[in-house]
C-alpha cells in the first residue's frame, strides 16, 4: 500500500478517519504541525515501512490516516507493507542483514538485539518524545535501548487476557472466574465435561503462543536464566509448570499444538472453544459480526491467574519500530515517527486501536479509550504490568535468540504432547538455551 498527496485513503471509514485526525483546518494544520518538527526529510525522500498484519480494523485506519497527513504535509510519500506476525521477523532480519528493502520495520520483543549494529540511532528523538510524553514504561523501553542508547523507538504493548464465554462458566459451575491457577484448572475441567473446553496455543504463535508459555513458566517460579545471564531453566520450578500445563492440555480441544496466532480466535468465534487468552480484537472480531450478536453479549475478559509465585505475571506482546542503517533518508524516517507521536496522532491511533495497543509513553495513560468499556479493563495496564521475556537476565542477542527460537514453547510442546518426557523436555531447553547464552 502506497499512500501519497493524492492518494488519502480508499473508503469512507478510512477517509472519514483521515478527515477527523487532520482536523477542521486539514492541511493547513498538518503543515504547520510539520513545520515546528525537529527533524526535516531530506529532498525527494521516500520511506517504505514493513509491519504485522492488523487484527483491528480501526487500529489500521487510524495508523493510515495518520500517514496520509504526513505526506500531505511534507511530500514524502510512505509505503506500507504487510506481512503475517510470524513473517516480520524473518523478513526484516533478511533486510537488516542483507541491507536492502524496507526502511523500518515494527518488530516483535527484543528482535531489535538480533541486529543492533543494523539500526539506526534513535536516542535524540526518543529522548525527545519522551521528555514531552511523561516518559517511557521501563518494560517498553527495555525493549528498544542497548548500552544507554535507543535502537528502536517503543511503540505499544498489546495486552493479552482471559477471554471467555460467561454464560459457558455458569454453567460449568462458576458463578465467578478465578483468580489462582489451581482454580483455573478445576474450571478448565469441568468446562471441558460440559462440552465448552478451552484452547491455547501450543504452536509457534509469536504472540498467543509465547505469551501463554511464559505464562505458565513464571506464575510457577520459573526462569529461563537469573539476573547474571546464568541458565536456569532446570529448576522445580520449571517441571512444576510443565506438570500444571499437561492438565490443562487434557481439556484443551484437540489440535492446539498446531495453533499458531489465528487459529484460537477462530477456534473462539467459531463455537468450538469457550476460553482462550488473546488481546482485545477477539470481542471486537464478534462485536462487529451481527452473526455474532450471541457471542459478543457473552464475552468477558479477565488477567490470567495468579500461581504459586503470588503476584501477576505476564509477558504481553511488545512491538517497536526500528530505522535500518540501509535506509537513504534517516531524517524523514524520523520525521515520520515524530509526526505519529504528536499528541494528537498518538491519541488517534490508540482509540483507533479499541483497546488493542496500549501506549509507550505515560502522557497518554490517559486516553478515554481504557475507560470506555469493561472489557478493556484487563488491557488498560499492560505496558506498566509486563515482564520482559528475558527475565530474570538482561535483554539482549540472547534472549532475542531464544525467543525467535521458540525455546519455551517447544519445551512445553514436547512435554504436554507426550514427545518427550517433563524431564527431557527442560533438558532439551537447557542446551538450546545454552547455545544463545554463552
Amino acid at each position: 500500500m502506497t499512500i501519497d498527496r493524492r492518494r488519502l485513503l480508499q473508503g469512507s471509514a478510512a477517509l472519514a478517519a483521515s478527515t477527523a485526525l487532520i482536523g477542521p483546518f486539514g492541511a493547513k494544520r498538518a503543515l504547520a504541525q510539520a513545520a515546528a518538527a525537529t527533524f526535516q526529510p531530506e529532498e525527494g525522500a521516500t520511506l517504505r515501512l514493513l509491519r504485522w498484519v492488523p487484527f483491528v480494523k480501526g487500529e489500521e485506519e487510524a495508523w493510515n490516516a495518520n500517514t496520509a497527513a504526513f505526506t500531505e504535509a511534507t511530500g514524502v510519500q510512505v509505503q506500507i507493507d504487510q506481512e503475517s506476525w510470524e513473517d516480520v521477523r524473518p523478513k526484516a532480519a533478511v533486510a537488516a542483514n542483507v541491507g536492502s528493502g524496507p526502511d523500518m520495520v515494527m518488530s516483535w520483543f527484543d528482535d531489535p538485539f538480533q541486529y543492533p549494529d543494523k539500526l539506526v540511532d534513535v536516542t535524540d528523538l526518543c529522548t525527545q518524545l519522551g521528555d514531552a510524553n511523561g516518559g517511557w514504561y521501563d518494560g517498553l523501553r527495555a525493549y528498544a535501548e542497548q548500552d544507554g542508547k535507543f535502537i528502536a523507538v517503543p511503540l505499544c504493548a498489546i495486552g493479552n487476557a482471559i477471554c471467555y464465554r460467561d454464560s459457558h462458566m455458569k454453567a460449568a459451575g462458576f458463578e465467578e472466574f478465578p483468580t489462582d491457577t489451581a482454580g483455573f484448572l478445576e474450571l478448565c475441567k469441568a468446562m471441558q465435561a460440559a462440552g465448552t473446553p478451552a484452547g491455547f496455543p501450543h504452536g509457534k504463535a509469536v504472540g498467543d503462543g509465547n505469551n501463554y508459555a511464559h505464562w505458565l513458566l513464571w506464575s510457577h517460579g520459573g526462569m529461563t536464566v537469573n539476573e547474571a545471564g546464568e541458565v536456569a531453566i532446570n529448576s522445580p520450578e520449571t517441571l512444576a509448570a510443565i506438570n500444571y500445563a499437561i492438565e490443562l492440555y487434557k481439556t484443551f480441544i484437540p489440535g492446539t499444538e498446531s495453533w499458531l496466532d489465528i487459529n484460537n480466535n477462530r477456534a473462539f468465534l467459531a463455537g468450538q472453544v469457550s476460553l482462550t487468552a488473546n488481546g482485545v480484537s477477539l470481542y471486537y472480531a464478534a462485536i462487529n459480526d451481527p452473526a455474532m450478536a450471541e457471542i459478543a453479549a457473552d464475552i468477558r475478559t479477565t488477567n490470567l491467574p495468579i500461581g504459586p509465585v503470588g503476584t501477576s505475571v505476564e509477558l504481553h506482546q511488545t512491538s517497536t519500530i526500528s530505522i535500518f542503517n540501509h535506509c537513504k533518508f534517516p531524517n524523514a524516517a524520523k520525521a515520520y515517527l515524530e509526526f505519529m507521536y504528536q499528541a494528537d496522532r498518538m491519541n488517534a491511533w490508540l482509540e483507533g486501536a479499541s483497546a488493542y495497543c496500549c501506549q509507550a509513553l505515560k502522557g497518554f495513560a490517559g486516553n478515554p479509550v481504557w475507560t470506555s468499556n469493561p472489557i478493556h479493563a484487563p488491557y488498560a495496564k499492560a505496558s506498566e504490568s509486563l515482564r520482559a521475556n528475558g527475565y530474570a537476565g538482561p535483554l539482549g542477542a540472547a534472549s532475542a535468540g531464544t525467543m525467535a527460537d521458540y525455546v519455551l514453547v517447544d519445551m512445553f510442546a514436547e512435554a504436554v504432547t507426550g514427545q518427550r518426557t517433563p524431564e527431557d523436555a527442560i533438558a532439551n531447553a537447557e542446551r538450546r538455551i545454552a547455545r544463545y547464552y554463552r
